[in-house]
């Protein structure tokens, strides 16, 4: 009987794989849009799809991320200007993007830039830090998204947003999983009205990576900048000692808990660019898979079990 079971499962995978393995063809003709490439996935990703022959117009924040990628890439790689809280910058790179693609229409459209600060417990909080980080993750999404989607259905091509693992479940405080649970809503709702036009719409879930979101020293600078600015009755709630221990576990964990091999994300976002037949959703990294998602099933009460009695204590703890 578990043989049996067993056989199944193995004859599921080497299905799937050899179901996923077709590409799309004359990749030189099809455009692929991807921001945030300055650094980390969008970056590596844009030089990636650039090797395989793909037209890659890549949105950056800052002038060095475009001219490090007019450099390392091909010449037919476009690198723009792209802030994707402003109106007037995300529509002009959607006037390009038209001009260059024609009848032929966009192949897809990766959304991929995000910020991860400010973040702490959410009473260390005020409405300007949410807006500050939905204006990027979510916002964002949706105004690139929408900009150029009759481009997206003239191809019938593909929408890839990038969410994560904390738009499954929430286990830390403030915007980031507010942002990332709202890309997963609009993905949704976007899959199923585009379904018809032909277009896919896939999300990417990463786990913890080791990229600037992830990196301590940056993370550790973001909570020192929010404690020093919380009244002090806010500070008495938690102790003098919650920082230090937060930091602690900062430095000491977040480098452990990080997986270093970023192309296991960029080869989730390359297979639903360029897959004939993509996933519904890819969820790179072990702690999404096997930590993560699962928790993201079970009931409540267990998930908060799980998450407090590894959280740090306060003061004024009620008991």
């Amino acid at each position: 009987m578990y043989l049996y079971l067993l056989g199944l499962v193995v004859f599921y995978y080497l299905y799937r794989w050899v179901r996923e393995l077709p590409r799309v063809p004359d990749k030189h003709s099809k455009y692929v849009y991807i921001t945030g490439c300055d650094t980390g996935f969008g970056n590596l990703l844009a030089r990636h799809l650039d090797k395989q022959g793909f037209r890659v117009i890549a949105g950056c924040f800052t002038e060095k991320g475009e001219e490090d990628l007019r450099k390392s890439c091909s010449g037919s790689l476009t690198a723009v200007h792209l802030d994707v809280t402003s109106k007037d910058s995300v529509a002009k790179v959607a006037g390009v993007i038209k001009d260059k693609v024609g009848e032929r229409g966009l192949w897809a459209v990766v959304n991929n830039a995000g910020v991860c600060v400010p973040s702490a417990a959410c009473d260390w909080l005020t409405i300007d830090d949410y807006k500050s980080m939905l204006d990027v993750n979510l916002m964002g999404v949706i105004a690139v998204t929408l900009s150029v989607l009759p481009l997206i259905k003239k191809a019938r091509g593909r929408v890839v947003n990038v969410a994560s693992v904390f738009g499954r479940i929430s286990v830390i405080g403030g915007p980031y999983p507010v942002s990332k649970f709202g890309v997963e809503a609009f993905n949704d709702s976007l899959r199923l009205g585009m379904k018809p036009f032909g277009v896919k719409v896939l999300c990417i879930e990463p786990g913890g990576f080791k990229t600037r979101m992830m990196d301590a020293a940056f993370l550790g600078e973001n909570l020192k900048k929010l404690w020093d600015r919380l009244p002090q009755d806010v500070k008495q709630d938690y102790g003098v000692d919650f920082l230090p221990k937060a930091l602690h576990r900062l430095n000491v964990e977040m480098p452990s808990a990080s997986d270093g091999d970023l192309m296991k994300v960029v080869g989730c976002m390359e297979h639903a660019v360029a897959a004939v037949r993509p996933r519904t959703r890819y969820s790179p990294g072990w702690d999404a898979k096997l930590f993560c998602l699962p928790m993201s099933y079970m009931p409540s009460c267990i998930t908060d079990y799980i998450v407090l009695r590894n959280s740090i204590p306060i003061a004024k703890q009620v008991q």
